[in-house]
């Protein structure tokens, strides 16, 4: 009997996927682990492989299919001997197509029992071709050089989005060819205040009018900039958060690291096996201080906290327009050399979007460093199920006073983000002033 392939679930959360490249194609003989399509989640790129063998007899989804539901029916496999046409015909459920540019909204609507066709009317927020003594719509750049130019704009057809008048519709009319109509001043006036009114309140074609007159390209949403989105919206609005932050000597982590790094064995290309960063004492400096104070290794859930046994400290990577934050699991175990080398795995691999859910989802806390790039100190935003984060500045050179004297060191502010549902602020303190002792006694780290 026919073998159905379905959309896989990769993750306890997932509900659908991309349908991002088949493999095969229709009449294609598979064996079981053979990689057949990939699919794509909010993060990842990930493989499907074959369970049966068999004839690819009917491929349902086509490849770059976006929206595909878990369990939904992809492909159906001929079994050895069966006839691919009576698989092929085997009912399926119905999968979703690809994705088509949006058409323009049809004004006529036919009435089921063939009567006459109706014309409906435009909604309010669509602008329509001017007629006399109907509403002007015009960009601001192109009311501008109208009134310059003393031209009633109520005379001009626009050549711009359902209508609308741009700028080169006002170029072309000579100036001075046709006389302002004084009644319709009061209402261009009003219609510009409205135009310059924040576009984040204007609908998205009113947002694409509004920026008409310049240079722009469409940079279509990724399940990955939605994810995004939709959490860290979830998290501003949901989580009350509260910041602390401090200022950590460096002096002694940098020499440590140093003679870490000048200690390292070599392969036999007589490069280092590891080498340690700074980011990988931070990692490791976190994952400790949350062993020490076992109440702030925690997450929210509706019914209780959940404490966590171990450290698993997420780690945020830049990736090609996005951010995924993998996870250094067991941290506060670990020597800073398998952290260093796990870190650079997992970010490799991250950017190349072949993560595995289970490599970025879950922890209870997370590192951001923007040091590298210059930056002193900034905050970062709790991703849940997150109860923390703590956002790493640049280390810089600053005075510093020891004995009454002035002296200097290289300070490194950090700032760390909690959720007040967790973590209450003497808990949060509590966190900071353990991370900052083995930042500032690293050699605490070694033991």
């Amino acid at each position: 009997m026919p073998i159905e392939i379905t959309m896989p679930a990769l993750s306890p959360t997932m509900e659908e996927g991309n349908l991002a490249k088949w493999l095969v194609k229709e009449g294609d003989q598979v064996t079981a682990g053979d990689v057949i399509a990939e699919i794509e989640t909010d993060k990842a790129t990930m493989e499907v492989e074959a369970v049966d063998e068999g004839t690819v007899a009917k491929i349902h989804v086509p490849e770059g299919t976006e929206g595909v539901k878990v369990n939904a029916v992809i492909a159906v496999l001929a079994e050895d001997g069966e006839d691919v046409s009576s698989a092929a015909a085997a009912p399926a459920a119905e999968a979703p197509q690809p994705q088509k540019e949006p058409e323009k909204a049809n004004t006529s609507q036919a009435t089921t029992t063939g009567q006459s066709q109706t014309t409906e009317s435009p909604p309010p927020s669509t602008p329509t071709n001017p007629d006399k003594g109907s509403r002007v719509f015009a960009s601001p750049l192109a009311r501008r050089i109208a009134q310059q130019s003393g031209i009633d704009l109520s005379t001009i057809t626009g050549s711009g989005p359902h209508g609308r008048i741009v700028k080169s519709d006002v170029e072309n009319i000579s100036p001075g060819a046709a006389i302002p109509d004084p009644s319709k001043q009061v209402e261009i006036a009003s219609s510009h205040a409205h135009s310059t009114s924040p576009v984040a309140a204007m609908p998205d074609d009113q947002v694409l009018a509004f920026y008409e007159e310049e240079n722009y390209e469409l940079l279509p949403h990724d399940n990955m900039r939605k994810t995004i989105a939709s959490r860290l919206t979830e998290s501003t609005q949901t989580i009350p958060s509260y910041f602390l932050s401090m200022d950590c000597e460096l002096d002694a982590l940098l020499a440590l690291r140093k003679q870490i790094n000048a200690s390292a064995a070599v392969d036999e290309n007589d490069k280092p096996v590891f080498r340690v960063s700074v980011n990988d004492f931070v990692i490791k400096a976190m994952a400790l201080a949350l062993r020490d104070v076992p109440l702030a290794n925690a997450s929210w859930i509706s019914s209780a906290r959940v404490l966590h046994k171990h450290s698993d400290v997420g780690v945020a990577v830049a990736i090609p327009d996005g951010l995924i934050t993998p996870i250094i699991r067991n941290a506060e175990t670990k020597p800073l050399s398998i952290i260093s080398n796990e870190m650079k795995d997992l970010a490799g691999r991250a950017k190349d979007k072949k993560l595995a859910p289970s490599e970025y989802q879950g922890g209870s806390t997370a590192v951001s460093n923007l040091g590298m790039f210059g930056v002193s100190n900034f905050t970062s935003i709790i991703n849940p199920p997150h109860a923390s984060i703590i956002s790493i500045g640049a280390g810089e050179e600053k005075p510093v006073i020891r004995d009454g004297a002035i002296a200097t060191a290289t300070v490194m502010t950090v700032t760390f983000a909690f959720d007040h549902r967790v973590i209450d602020g003497a808990l949060g303190a509590q966190l900071a002033g353990a991370f900052k002792g083995y930042i500032e006694k690293p050699m605490g780290m070694l033991v």
